[in-house]
């Protein structure tokens, strides 16, 4: 049973990181052709944002987290999770750029990576958490 679980946990964490790299290639393409388009660079990324939110959620509860939670219960939780990674990463890039004078390439590696990995837990721990179905 134990090998089972982690088998799962495996697939589940591929999972995640798949429809995170979708999702941040999504907000690059979108941003980079709506501000091509004209809009201004903040009205751009800020709808391309948006616009990559709305899958990356809709991909980590339906695949990645299999569909079995209620929207009203999961998305607020999902934005809370967004909102502090996004604090996360802002002070894992001052510390790694401040104490450790990392350059911008380390510093955002290490933010990716952090922000990443906290994503997940919450996500795992308190968004999708297993018992937690749909209501």
């Amino acid at each position: 049973m134990s090998r089972l679980l982690r088998k799962f946990a495996a697939i589940r964490l591929v999972r995640f990181v798949v429809v995170g790299i979708g999702a941040a290639l999504l907000l690059f393409v979108l941003s980079w052709a709506l501000v091509s388009a004209g809009l201004p660079p903040f009205v751009g990324s800020a709808i391309a944002y948006m616009l990559a939110f709305v899958v990356a959620y809709s991909a980590q509860r339906g695949w990645t987290f299999e569909g079995r939670h209620d929207h009203a219960h999961a998305l607020p939780r999902y934005l809370v999770t967004q909102l502090v990674c996004a604090a996360f990463a802002g002070l894992s890039a001052h510390v790694a750029v401040s104490i450790f004078s990392a350059s911008p390439l380390i510093m955002s590696a290490i933010i990716t990576v952090a922000a990443s990995a906290a994503s997940y837990v919450l996500s795992s721990v308190w968004v999708f958490r297993d018992d937690q179905g749909a209501a």
